[in-house]
């Protein structure tokens, strides 16, 4: 939905997005120019620029176009902004190739280059100085970022394969070559294969990587490979690769691997070793032939049997002219028709050793390990007196038995087969999963010797996240601290090669899912690429599924995906709401430019349902799309999450109230990127006749919302809580209504599914009641995240209930999102404009009596302290360069504020039953005094 911070709102009267941006315009210029003459006469010169990024990434290796760059200014005087930058380029070690001279701009993210075109796989130094506003100029700060190459630039490196019909296809490649003597100085290993490989030079691990997508949307991946290089001592490409067919969120490709080795000498020589017929491929037969698969959704059983292991071939002088190895097939030189197009990879698995938090021993004797959370993981197990022929039956699991054994129902295993059956060879060994799986305990049954805990480990997998920019949340309360981490935990663990729904089951990057999970890894952890990716990747479902006549402004329910076209009606719509937020977080206008073209399809897709006469008149109406349970629209998944939500209604009010916030946010992205006046107009007509039309005929007499009309005109005879919160959250309810509506969703307690629960906590918060909010989230004796801590959950699930007889999952990140609701309704910090050059600071006026926490965003992050007192709040605040916070605090009856601290806030006034104050960037405080009105220090 459009964001509250950019519409109508306590601290942003109902004015529309166009007067909110001026009016945070506005605060920028005020605290400038309301800046002492002091500051600006004796201040310093700011520092070096900082976390120098390139496309959000520190130094990446394959940057494809134009690349965009980005930095944190510094300056140790209060108040400061950047008013000015200048960046260079130079080729490493070399000329200077682009100087964009002084630049008048406070930018400081996604800053294209303007430069000539820069080389292919080359690498490179940039620089950036800025100047703060008393035109003082910074040091350099110092980055680096290489070029990828195109889809012509792979020097004739050809893709291969072992000929096989397997459908769990494991093959070693191989080939050993010798590079010259002169001293290695750079050497880059280019790699792709569907679906995972794992890269070796003479044994050493260099990469690995995974392409799930269709053909033409397939990645590469680059790795600096300079360390495991030596100048004329023999080396060996080994390359283990994983094709395992298609399966949720999976296409089936093709089989293949393709590699190009480019070692530069001190010489200035340079060689390129390449995938082509020299190479040799056999297969990996430690992997056991025609496992089973682990449910329905495409994942395999993953069997090893270690006395059928390869060993020696990663090492110089194997000799690969004999069985197991043959003549690898060669498909042909990149491109091929198979392989069309390939997309440097800006995502990368993050990897680390953790270890089980205890062993326990089962009634039987069987250890388990318990890694006291869920983890998406890939367990190891050290045996130190295997047996050939002994079969280890690992398991792993979610919940123990009540003999202390792994559960393995279908609800506790969420439908799945999550064993790893091992075949010992004899004496010392290790197993060593290939594939993770989310769960919390291990098994290890029949081990035939002592297991201790040294013995037992995870390879923990992830989406990598910028050092340094996660965010953190303390309060009062415990439960919500405890929640909170929960919240922020499971985010994180629900995005591997891709956001997914579980790390068990399908492993899909659901649509849905993915918005949810977005909204926190971004707000929790300053995420950026992972979304970035998915957003194009649902904008390339658009583009190959939904791109002629009435399917228009449709995405695929699932992408990449190994079942085709489908699609679910209010995944299509939440789609134009998670560019919007990311829009706002970042202030990244290429990509928002990007999707503009398929957001106005759903614009008009949802124009193109609402009929002008008959019974539904005026209101959205049977929103094609979707089948069986989802057809119309999701409302909330599982079922039970519905809590009786009429699914018969024609023109459903949570569709209706989408449909809104689709048309009005349409309307921002077009003045966003200064579309014609009556292109923003038009959108925004739309929005304001559905919106009437909604409260027209689905309002009950209560003033609550219905949740919508038959296809005869009939009103719904049930009011569901999602009815009514997505009416308040998404603008439609009047303004007056509020307090009403919010008694009656507080009364309710939860009755909306994970899915859809920030809405009902986005909803409470719009109204007034931060303290509703707080008690969702923390009764452990109502349905909600509390309630999952209180029965021993370390994930958020798929639903709020386990079901006996479903397989809900128990490592479900979607209801990750109220991370957000956290930091905005309960510590009190928002972006307020799009890039956060404007935040708001807000904290509750009721509920918490403390909550601290830091915020990233895309200026860098923003610290909170707060304590409430009898007479209002005490606050400490740290705001970064070139950021104006505008702070808004609760007034106590004859009481109000006085501001202190470096940073010197300027009074607003007060608004709403708070004191509104504008301060700059560094530290600042702010008391509660006993005097009617307040004024800076």
């Amino acid at each position: 939905m459009t964001p509250r911070n950019l519409k109508a709102g306590p601290l942003f009267p109902v004015l529309g997005r166009r007067a909110a941006l001026l009016a945070a315009a506005t605060v920028v210029a005020t605290v400038v120019a309301g800046a002492p003459p002091a500051l600006a006469a004796h201040g310093h010169a700011p520092h070096a620029p900082v976390a120098l990024t390139v496309g959000d990434r520190v130094r990446p290796l394959n940057v494809e176009g134009a690349p965009r760059f980005g930095w944190l200014p510094r300056d140790t005087d209060p108040g400061e902004r950047q008013t000015a930058y200048r960046i260079t380029v130079s080729e490493a070690g070399g000329d200077r190739v682009w100087d964009s001279g002084k630049v008048t701009s406070d930018q400081q993210s996604y800053v294209p280059y303007a430069g000539p075109a820069l080389r292919a796989g080359a690498a490179y130094r940039w620089t950036v100085r800025t100047w703060d506003r008393t035109g003082r100029q910074s040091p350099p700060g110092i980055g680096a970022f290489e070029t990828g190459i195109s889809d012509d630039q792979w020097e004739g490196a050809s893709w291969i394969r072992r000929a096989s019909a397997e459908a769990d296809d494991y093959t070693l490649a191989r080939t050993e070559v010798r590079p010259s003597a002169s001293r290695v100085v750079r050497a880059r290993a280019y790699t792709a294969a569907d679906h995972t490989y794992e890269l070796y030079l003479n044994g050493a691990r260099a990469d690995r990587g995974t392409s799930f997508g269709y053909p033409g949307e397939d990645y590469y991946q680059a790795a600096d490979v300079t360390a495991l290089v030596a100048a004329g001592r023999p080396l060996v490409i080994g390359v283990r690769y994983h094709w395992y067919g298609s399966g949720q969120g999976r296409p089936a490709g093709a089989r293949g691997l393709l590699v190009k080795l480019v070692v530069e000498h001190a010489d200035g020589s340079r060689e390129v070793f390449r995938t082509d017929s020299s190479w040799r491929v056999a297969r990996d037969t430690r992997f056991v032939v025609g496992a089973e698969r682990r449910n329905g959704e495409g994942d395999r059983v993953e069997r090893q049997d270690a006395r059928a292991e390869v060993t020696g071939w990663m090492r110089p002088g194997y000799d690969d002219s004999a069985a197991p190895f043959t003549a690898a097939e060669v498909l042909g030189a990149h491109p091929t028709p198979s392989y069309p197009h390939l997309i440097g990879q800006e995502t990368r698995l993050a990897e680390r050793t953790v270890a089980p938090v205890a062993l326990r021993t089962a009634a039987d004797g069987t250890v388990v390990a318990d890694f006291g959370v869920v983890v998406p993981a890939r367990p190891v197990v050290r045996f130190d007196a295997g047996v050939a022929g002994r079969t280890v039956p690992l398991r792993a699991g979610y919940t123990l038995t009540d003999s202390g054994r792994v559960a393995t129902s279908t609800l506790d295993s969420q439908g799945t087969d999550m064993s790893f059956p091992y075949l010992q060879k004899d004496g010392a060994q290790e197993f060593r999963a290939f594939t993770h799986l989310g769960f919390r305990y291990l098994e290890i049954p029949d081990a035939g010797e002592e297991i201790s805990l040294r013995d037992v480990s995870a390879v923990l997998v992830h989406t990598d996240v910028p050092t340094g920019g996660q965010a953190t949340f303390t309060s009062s309360d415990a439960t919500l601290d405890a929640v909170w981490s929960m919240m922020k935990r499971s985010a994180l663990y629900s995005v591997q090669e891709a956001f997914v729904d579980t790390p068990t089951r399908e492993k899909g990057q659901f649509l849905g899912d993915a918005a949810n999970i977005s909204y926190a890894t971004m707000a929790g952890f300053g995420e950026r690429d992972a979304t970035q990716q998915a957003i194009r990747e649902f904008l390339r479902s658009a583009t190959r599924y939904w791109n002629t006549g009435d399917d228009r402004g449709r995405y695929n329910a699932v992408y990449p995906n190994g079942d085709g076209k489908r699609d679910i009606p209010d995944y299509s719509l939440m789609f134009v709401d998670w560019v919007w937020r990311y829009w706002t977080e970042t202030g990244d206008r290429e990509l928002l430019a990007e999707a503009y073209p398929a957001i106005r399809d759903t614009a008009d897709y949802v124009l193109r349902h609402i009929p002008a006469s008959g019974p539904t008149a005026g209101l959205v109406t049977d929103l094609a799309g979707g089948s069986g349970a989802y057809r119309y629209g999701i409302v909330d998944w599982p079922e039970p999450g519905r809590f009786g939500y009429d699914m018969t209604a024609a023109a459903r009010t949570t569709i209706n109230a989408q449909g809104v916030d689709v048309l009005r946010t349409t309307a921002r992205m077009a003045e966003a990127l200064d579309r014609p006046a009556a292109e923003v107009a038009g959108y925004d007509g739309r929005a304001a006749e559905l919106t009437s039309a909604i409260n027209a005929t689905l309002r009950a007499a209560d003033g609550g919302y219905v949740d919508g009309l038959s296809a005869t005109g009939e009103r719904s005879g049930h009011a569901g809580q999602h009815a009514t919160s997505y009416a308040v959250a998404h603008g439609v309810a009047p303004r007056t209504d509020l307090p009403v509506l919010a008694r009656q969703l507080a009364s309710m307690g939860m009755k909306q599914g994970p899915m859809t629960a920030h809405w009902l906590l986005r909803a409470l918060a719009d109204a007034g009641r931060p303290d509703a909010v707080l008690r969702l989230l923390t009764n452990p004796d109502d349905l909600g995240w509390a309630n999952i801590l209180a029965r021993g959950g370390t994930f958020t699930w798929e639903a709020w209930t386990l079901d006996p007889g479903s397989n809900f999952s128990q490592s479900h990140g979607w209801g990750a999102q109220a991370v957000v609701d956290v930091q905005e309704t309960l510590l009190g910090v928002r972006t307020a404009s799009p890039g956060a050059a404007v935040v708001e600071v807000a904290p509750p006026a009721i509920g918490l009596d403390r909550a601290a926490g830091t915020v990233p965003t895309q200026r860098g992050p923003v610290r909170l302290d707060w304590r409430r007192t009898g007479s209002g709040l005490r606050v400490d605040l740290d705001v970064p360069v070139n950021v104006t916070a505008r702070v808004a605090l609760p007034v106590t009856a004859g009481k109000s504020y006085r501001a202190a601290g470096p940073s010197r806030a300027t009074f607003l006034g007060i608004s709403d039953g708070r004191a509104v104050f504008e301060v700059g960037s560094g530290r600042s405080s702010f008391h509660p005094v006993g005097q009617p009105a307040a004024q800076p220090r």
